[in-house]
């Protein structure tokens, strides 16, 4: 099978020659060229044609903005993963390549200590990416037939009380989609777990509030959940639902990361499974990985629905492939029907469920 062919872009030679080594050092990735900034990034492609260029964002002469817009007009679908610097203004610029088009991103290990604990930052955190979006005719999943793993759509449906929202790659985007075509009025509280790591998911949270008609924010411990507000999981912290009396709140923890991510999608989906139950509607978005696996069965389990985005519109058919292959979906739909048969299912009654008669 063919390596993985990469072009590294990065302005900082030390970071080249790192990135570079620790790549090359993949049986399945082959470093095919590198470059100091965007214009010589652009003259190489021709030449060393990768599947994957990982950009930097803050170069000289031509940033990684500039470098990505260029790169989108005439290699539309080559993968470029960003590679930023945990900072506001690193995660200020990445989430507006992902608006661009850029396929994911990665951000660069600070305040690690250790080369060793650097090294390890990079193979756990980019490698993995660069081979979803390297592996370009490869099937993420077995393909799979709708009658055999989607579970019939229930014609009674217990009235919703809380969408709960998991998503990973692809997942700014996704939620800007979903997120902008749900009313003012949205009846219920939304919670969403974005696999993100701290001053992103803020950062996140006021660029989707800019966008929407409904209220978002990053998740404050203690806050009543209350209808037509978003709450997002802060990075590097678990998010969970408590009842308190009559009201519901929000917690915050940083026990261990499950499923590699904290926050983690199942976390939240068990505690919501255990205060909302039948009332629970979980939707799972793009993403790698299987996290929200477990929690979308505790879900089921609990009476609640569950949602899945279809393959042809993720990014990355990941998480939302494994619910639907384990049976757990209700209904696979596209994302941007999404918030229509969210608001389907919330206001039973009014609007009919799709595929009910």
């Amino acid at each position: 099978m063919p390596k993985i062919r990469v072009l590294v872009v990065d302005d900082a030679v030390v970071v080249r020659s790192r990135v570079s080594k620790i790549l090359s050092g993949d049986p399945e990735l082959e470093v095919v060229g590198v470059a100091a900034n965007g214009r010589i990034a652009l003259a190489k492609i021709p030449h060393v044609n990768p599947d994957v260029v990982l950009l930097d964002v803050e170069m000289p002469e031509m940033n990684g903005l500039e470098t990505l817009a260029a790169i989108r007009q005439i290699y539309p679908h080559l993968a470029v993963i960003m590679f930023s610097a945990s900072t506001r203004t690193g995660a200020i610029a990445t989430l507006e390549a992902l608006s661009l088009g850029a396929s994911d991103y990665a951000t660069k290990p600070s305040n690690l200590g250790s080369v060793e604990a650097i090294n390890q930052h990079i193979r756990e955190n980019l490698i993995p990416k660069i081979k979803v979006f390297g592996a370009r005719a490869t099937p993420l999943l077995t393909p799979i037939t709708m009658h055999q793993t989607v579970s019939p759509v229930r014609t009674r449906v217990e009235q919703v009380n809380v969408v709960a929202i998991g998503v990973s790659t692809g997942g700014p985007n996704a939620l800007a989609t979903l997120l902008r075509e749900l009313p003012s009025d949205f009846p219920v509280p939304i919670l969403i777990v974005q696999h993100m790591p701290p001053m992103f998911t803020k950062l996140l949270a006021e660029r989707l509030s800019s966008k929407c008609q409904i209220k978002v924010d990053e998740a404050i411990p203690g806050a009543v959940l209350e209808p037509g507000q978003a709450w997002i999981a802060p990075g590097n912290f678990h998010m969970v639902v408590q009842r308190d009396k009559t009201v519901v709140r929000l917690a915050t923890h940083q026990k261990p990361p499950e499923n590699s991510c904290r926050p983690s999608v199942d976390v939240l989906l068990r505690s919501v499974a255990q205060v909302y139950g039948a009332g629970a509607l979980a939707v799972i978005l793009t993403g790698m990985g299987q996290d929200g696996l477990h929690g979308c069965q505790c879900i089921r389990e609990a009476g609640g629905q569950v949602l899945a985005q279809d393959k042809e519109s993720s990014v990355v058919w990941g998480m939302p492939g494994l619910v639907v292959n384990a049976g757990l979906a209700d209904r696979v739909v596209p994302l941007e029907t999404m918030a229509a048969e969210i608001m389907r299912r919330i206001r039973p009654y009014q609007v009919p469920i799709l595929g009910t008669s």
